[in-house]
């Protein structure tokens, strides 16, 4: 079952000519690379959206020329391709590692899974987010996220089957704990990071049917303290 998800939704140029100032470009230019020009695309686009990444605004941004976008890149698409990987990577590829990181309760694995959404080194809100507003106008992107989302959506079904939790009690309390944290970015919910780890050993029981344990909960908030 293949499960979608939507959600609503100068720079004046200055002449110097001094010395210091020329150095300071020709190092710019000189430390220019692929990932250069894909991390500036990367704020552009988590910030003003797909609309806002294109080749002139990146190239003035950082201080290059358009034709050094062609040493690294075929055409815009190209870059666009390469966010598109960094998501895939970065969020869906997190989601499947931790459903199958090792756990000795179904609690546990649910820690494990609602670590990624409460670390922000683990899983890209805002990346996600903006990957689901560009793919609600972009229909190749969009079959992406729907199959993103099944592959999500299994491997949190995986996590309770291994502990016993089958069928539709599987399919459903996988997609409450998917859509529970979907709702949470989509709101732009925000709290400190303690607060949301106290928050989520309460998913935890609920997600489960049955509490943490003590030992359970204190070694999960002893990761984001």
């Amino acid at each position: 079952m293949c499960v979608k998800f939507t959600f609503s939704r100068i720079d004046t140029p200055v002449k110097f000519f001094s010395n210091t100032f020329m150095k300071k470009a020709d190092i710019t230019k000189s430390r220019a690379n692929r990932e250069t020009w894909i991390d500036a695309a990367y704020t552009l686009f988590v910030n003003d959206g797909i609309e806002a990444v294109k080749i002139m605004p990146l190239a003035k941004s950082l201080n290059l020329t358009r034709t050094g976008f062609y040493w690294h890149f075929k055409d815009l698409s190209e870059l666009q391709n390469a966010i598109i990987d960094i998501w895939q990577t970065r969020n869906t590829g997190i989601i499947l590692e931790r459903c199958a990181a090792p756990a000795q309760s179904l609690c546990e694995g649910l820690f494990n899974l609602i670590d990624c959404w409460i670390d922000n080194d683990l899983f890209d809100a805002p990346l996600d987010l903006a990957i689901r507003n560009w793919a609600r106008n972009d229909e190749r992107l969009q079959k992406l996220v729907d199959q993103s989302d099944d592959v999500r959506l299994t491997a949190v079904k995986a996590l309770f089957a291994r502990f016993g939790r089958t069928g539709d009690a599987a399919h459903y309390r996988a997609l409450t704990v998917i859509l529970t944290q979907t709702g949470y970015y989509s709101m732009h919910v925000s709290e400190p990071r303690l607060q949301r780890a106290i928050a989520g050993c309460q998913y935890v029981a609920i997600f489960a049917g049955e509490p943490p344990t003590q030992a359970e909960q204190d070694a999960f908030l002893r990761r984001h303290r």
